[in-house]
């Protein structure tokens, strides 16, 4: 038997969670990339004028990385879900207690997320 198998298992399944919902923004992020793609070839399908004021609009600058940023963030949330699941195995098997560490990164990241959300609620409201 594995010694602290619940709590390992709890880990993995915290960490598979965490993969899962950075793969997640990952593909919501080719999604808005791609969807913004199809918008500017509808315009320029319409006429060239209608592209080029597309493209002008001020508020393109948050279509234009608001999709690489959500990709940005998907990887970001994989990369600390693997930081976090070596370094919780490891304290997990330590004989010694520690007390729970803190939740500035996930704060940070849920802050990121909402931002992100919030800005294109406003592109989508504004365009």
């Amino acid at each position: 038997m594995i010694p602290k198998y619940a709590d390992h298992a709890a880990n993995e399944r915290t960490f598979l969670a965490w993969i899962r919902t950075g793969i997640a923004v990952i593909v919501f992020g080719f999604v808005v990339e791609k969807f913004n793609l199809f918008l500017f070839v509808l315009a320029g399908s319409i006429s060239p004028e209608a592209a080029n004021r597309w493209m002008e609009q001020p508020t393109r600058w948050v279509g234009r990385y608001d999709g690489l940023a959500l990709i940005l963030v998907g990887v970001g949330l994989i990369l600390i879900a693997a930081v976090r699941f070596f370094r919780t195995a490891k304290l997990i098997d330590d004989p010694e207690p520690h007390a729970a560490s803190g939740t500035r990164i996930e704060l940070a990241v849920s802050l990121i997320l909402a931002l992100l959300t919030a800005a294109l609620c406003i592109y989508l409201v504004l365009t």
